[in-house]
């Protein structure tokens, strides 16, 4: 489990820079971090993989695959709804 939590990034509501700085410090120890997001988080996932393929581009970083779809949570009046859920994985380019 905790491989899983230092290859991948939550997105919430901290500043996006936040997320960008924390991405790339994984990077550079990590071949691959997973960058994961749901609801009115996924703008804020796409941003940041954004800015670090195109920002750092030469730096040598890129899009790997990215993963839709949703999950079943329960609202607060009991109700069961469909949240849309996101994961990119942004990956260092081999030389």
């Amino acid at each position: 489990m905790s491989t899983e939590a230092r290859d991948t990034i939550y997105i919430g509501k901290k500043p996006l820079m936040a997320y960008v700085t924390s991405t790339l410090i994984q990077l550079t120890s990590l071949p691959a971090v997973s960058i994961k997001a749901r609801g009115l988080s996924i703008g804020h996932a796409v941003d940041v993989a954004q800015i670090i393929s195109r920002k750092t581009g030469s730096a040598g970083y890129s899009i790997g695959s990215i993963t839709i779809g949703s999950e079943s949570l329960e609202s607060k009046d009991g109700k069961a709804r469909n949240v849309s859920t996101i994961d990119i994985e942004v990956k260092r380019n081999t030389s």
